[in-house]
């Protein structure tokens, strides 16, 4: 298996009001939480962002691309293939979701793009993307590579507030 997993932990969490990623839900941090979902799939599984994590590339500040680029940048330094995506905010992920996004490459979710697979060869390109600056969306990267959106059979639990946490 060679999909380097990846939990994007570096964002602002300003709606939040302290740092998401270490929240917790049931005894566990959201981003335990996240790392578990994706863990089955991945030959590894690694933090990105944040104090504890690998850093975004090329710089912090850049949103989830940075961290994708960070976690390609990894992944291709450490000869995996792939990346699977997700952010600390997504502890509970429908059956089947993740199944459908490794049918193909690169995938991701229509509802939540940070959740997706993407070849570790798309770094380069990625770097090129933010370089640009001008279209820092995962929406608007996804489209130029050509990664193909996969619905989400039901909602995505997306913690970005505190009252979101207590719903869960």
């Amino acid at each position: 298996m060679s999909i380097l997993g990846a939990v994007l932990t570096g964002g602002r969490s300003s709606r939040f009001g302290s740092n998401k990623a270490f929240a917790m839900l049931g005894g566990d941090s959201l981003a335990s939480h996240a790392r578990a979902a994706i863990r089955p799939y991945c030959a590894e599984a690694i933090q990105v962002g944040g104090a504890d994590g690998i850093p975004d590339q090329p710089e912090p500040g850049l949103g989830p691309l940075g961290g994708i680029a960070g976690a390609l940048d990894y992944a291709a330094a450490h000869g995996f293939r792939c990346v699977l995506t997700i952010g600390c905010d997504m502890p509970r992920l429908p059956d089947g979701l993740i199944e459908a996004l490794m049918r193909r490459e690169p995938s991701y979710c229509a509802d939540a793009p940070v959740l997706g697979l993407w070849p570790a060869a798309l770094g380069a390109h990625l770097m090129a993307h933010l370089s640009l600056g001008h279209d820092r969306s995962m929406r608007g990267w996804a489209r130029a590579i050509g990664a193909i959106p996969i619905a989400s059979p039901h909602p995505i639990a997306n913690v970005n507030t505190p009252a979101d946490l207590a719903a869960l």
